[in-house]
């Protein structure tokens, strides 16, 4: 008699979506299919070397998926959890026993800011960030350039372009606001020393953009050839427009062990589920171990066990400063920054080497799979019962 296979599909191709695929060809008995639109794995944490010349930021998928792992190249429509099934762009239908949502997250240019999404350029994704390149190398190098966001995405992309002899100007209230004071000394200091003019403060808030300006709420008007929106992300609506339960943001709601508070046959990891309704912040660092989580629980209930909870230790963040600077901002395992960091060149190095073993991590689990561990990190309660109906 011919052993039951378990069809087992996952949406998104990204760090948590690679991890979880390859984890779950652990067993031989599961078929694994990976559901991505682009047929290469993008490397989110080198956008911004895209956009300015220093790398492709993209990675063969037959580098880092397990031969068993079968890639289809298309988007997804729709779940339909009752039926467990899912709908394609190209009107395929995927029938699953077991199904991880690692979707992962996109640019947010807010429709609320005039002109921000008719003349802003994002570089959050492949698509918007081969525009942004494209853009930039029609672009005299004199020309001004404004970035807008002083989150990670956006200090990493200015420096970057900086560096390359572009005019750059960052734009946020706050330059660094998940860093500790001393973090965040070290990055402005070395945005100013490649040339970045730094405007932050209340007045610095963006109020509207146009093809040649970015106007501020305190009335400036600044030059702008291009505007890089990095302010924020968002997810995917999907999840939600499935019906899903999902937080305010669009992310699916799970227990501790990722498992979709609606179905247990729905797992999620990385930028798109809220565990416990408190997400972890969006990075590789989260999701890679996330994508294994999923897969464990999904693994656990196929083989009749319990599934165990164990969250996410969030240790540092890492952030290029150009090619020859970074600053590494040491974390408490809940995230939130102490006053110590590495900067300078050293800081650069590991930024590096962090860029390269994420690859490595997953090309390790495609190998091996079973391989990855992943430490421990703070204990997380469960989803209050009063909010186990969330917002849709």
């Amino acid at each position: 008699m011919t052993a039951r296979q378990f069809r087992v599909l996952v949406i998104g191709g990204g760090y948590a979506g690679v991890m979880a695929a390859n984890r779950l060809t652990s067993r031989d008995d599961l078929t694994v299919t990976l559901v991505n639109p682009r047929p290469h794995f993008v490397e989110r944490i080198r956008l911004h070397q895209l956009v300015a010349g220093s790398d492709d930021a993209a990675v063969d998928y037959r580098d880092v998926l397990n031969d068993r792992v079968h890639l289809l190249v298309d988007s997804v429509e729709r779940i339909d959890a009752a039926a467990r099934r899912i709908v394609t762009s190209s009107g395929a239908t995927l029938d699953y026993d077991y199904l991880v949502y690692a979707a992962g997250s996109t640019g947010a240019v807010p429709a609320s800011v005039p002109g921000a999404a008719e003349f802003g350029y994002s570089l959050s994704e492949w698509e918007p960030a081969t525009r942004l390149t494209a853009r930039l190398n029609d672009l005299a190098l004199p020309a001004p350039v404004v970035v807008v966001g002083g989150g990670l995405t956006g200090i990493e992309t200015a420096a970057e372009l900086a560096e390359a002899g572009r005019t750059v100007t960052l734009v946020s209230t706050v330059v660094g606001p998940s860093l500790s004071r001393p973090g965040r000394r070290s990055v402005t200091s070395r945005l100013r020393r490649l040339g970045v003019s730094l405007l932050d403060g209340e007045g610095a808030t963006v109020t509207a953009v146009g093809p040649d300006h970015v106007a501020l709420a305190d009335g400036r008007l600044i030059a702008s050839a291009v505007t890089v929106w990095a302010a924020g992300f968002g997810v995917p609506g999907l999840a939600a427009a499935s019906g899903l339960t999902t937080d305010g943001t669009g992310r699916v709601v799970t227990d501790e062990t990722y498992t979709s508070v609606d179905d247990d046959r729905i797992v999620a990891a990385g930028d798109s589920a809220a565990p416990s309704r408190r997400p972890y912040r969006m990075s590789c660092q989260a999701s890679l171990p996330m994508g294994v989580l999923a897969a464990d629980t999904v693994l656990a209930r196929i083989a009749g066990e319990a599934p165990v909870t164990i969250s996410v230790p969030m240790t540092a963040q890492c952030i290029s400063l150009g090619r020859r600077a970074g600053t590494l901002q040491v974390q408490r395992a809940d995230d939130t920054p102490i006053a110590l960091y590495v900067g300078g060149r050293a800081g650069a190095l590991i930024k590096e080497q962090v860029c390269r073993w994420t690859v490595k991590w997953m090309a390790g689990e495609a190998a091996e799979p079973g391989s990855y561990r992943s430490r421990k990190g703070p204990v997380r309660g469960a989803v209050p019962a009063d909010e186990a109906i969330g917002v849709r």
